[in-house]
């Protein structure tokens, strides 16, 4: 598969871009109902085909639209679906007051064949024009953890008998939500899903057991959600999976390394390639990397540049880095990106937009200097 549209690409990207000031000017009228959702879509349109070129003249072989129509790189994915419910709450963590939103399923989970991400999409392929779009889209198993296992609402009125009826509902709804995206032309998808660090991750494992689930039974049946989701895939179409520890503002969320979930988690073959986080110490090293199978072709996409912070990486270290996670996985099968997005959520991390440019410059030096084919 990853032959068929080199993707994931020797350089590529994870999804997200700082919002502009239009944006963040027309969200907020929005909000305050002085302009209609409509006009806010031809403000999303007109700064995303801005984004656009500056992704083309970065020369990235696919483009985002920045997710720059979300307040949330996965709440308002989940908030499409048919039995999803999404609250507000107000928080101080990080040191940040702020209202956020959280999830519980309600009733039996379905796709809605009307979900908006797929106008959006259509949207941004059309101020794209010739250049493949990449559309993210947030994994499944970000309901399992956050919506039901973690969730005290979904606790007291579950919807489901037990994990397997959750899995065979959840995993028809991205099986029909991948069809929905390839019918609308997308031939690359991403599946965003973060729920795994709290599998390795002391704080969020000791929670998980609070609430009466074994997080390592938990692995497999984040597995097992995944590939029945994965079932059938279109074959002309490259799906990958991106896996960072958290990105909000420049905050991380879970800490540990990958060997607690690479066996489950790298051998999911739906999935044509790996986005993982490397770019500071919680990343623990490459060993884990050698879960991932020796008779496919899937590659394994290293997150060695930063997006949480403005300093710019040496790029000898990052070739280094790229030859010693060789020593473990060949060299072809290996890609380089930034570890996560530039704005997980509508605030963005604590970087300028001139550093996110510089940042993707790097990879592609980075990329083109160690791979003859970037």
């Amino acid at each position: 598969m990853a032959d068929k549209l080199k993707g994931p690409f020797r350089y590529d990207i994870v999804g997200s871009f700082l919002r502009t000031q239009a944006i963040h000017e027309a969200r907020a009228q929005h909000a305050a109902g002085k302009i209609s959702f409509e006009q806010l879509r031809e403000v999303e349109d007109a700064e995303i085909a801005k984004l656009i070129e500056k992704e083309k003249a970065a020369e990235l072989h696919a483009v985002t639209d920045g997710e720059f129509r979300r307040r949330w790189w996965h709440l308002d994915w989940l908030a499409g679906f048919n039995g999803i419910k999404v609250y507000d709450f107000k928080t101080a963590g990080f040191g940040i007051e702020k209202v956020m939103q959280g999830t519980y399923v309600d009733s039996p989970l379905s796709f809605d064949p009307n979900h908006p991400f797929l106008d959006g999409f259509r949207r941004t392929q059309r101020l794209a024009g010739d250049t493949p779009v990449k559309q993210t889209i947030a994994g499944p198993n970000m309901v399992t953890l956050d919506s039901v296992v973690l969730s005290q609402q979904y606790a007291a009125n579950p919807v489901y008998a037990n994990l397997d009826e959750l899995r065979h509902d959840l995993a028809k709804t991205y099986r029909d939500a991948i069809r929905a995206f390839h019918d609308a032309g997308c031939r690359y998808l991403q599946l965003d899903d973060t729920s795994w660090g709290a599998l390795f991750s002391g704080r969020f494992r000791a929670k998980i057991e609070a609430c009466g689930y074994d997080p390592d039974e938990l692995i497999d049946v984040f597995g097992d959600i995944t590939d029945e989701a994965l079932e059938n895939r279109p074959e002309d179409m490259v799906i990958t999976t991106h896996m960072c520890k958290g990105n909000f503002m420049s905050h991380w969320l879970y800490e540990g390394t990958y060997e607690t979930i690479a066996r489950r988690l790298l051998g999911i073959r739906g999935f044509d390639g790996f986005f993982l986080e490397y770019d500071d110490e919680r990343s623990g090293g490459f060993e884990p990397l050698k879960h991932l199978p020796q008779d496919t072709d899937q590659r394994v996409v290293l997150g060695l540049v930063t997006t949480k912070k403005p300093e710019l990486a040496d790029a000898e270290r990052i070739r280094e880095r790229i030859a010693e996670a060789a020593k473990i996985v060949p060299l072809e099968r290996l890609c380089l990106s930034p570890q996560c997005g530039f704005s997980s959520t509508e605030e963005g991390n604590s970087v300028a937009e001139e550093d996110q440019w510089r940042k993707l410059a790097l990879v592609r030096e980075v990329a083109e200097s160690v791979w003859d084919d970037a």
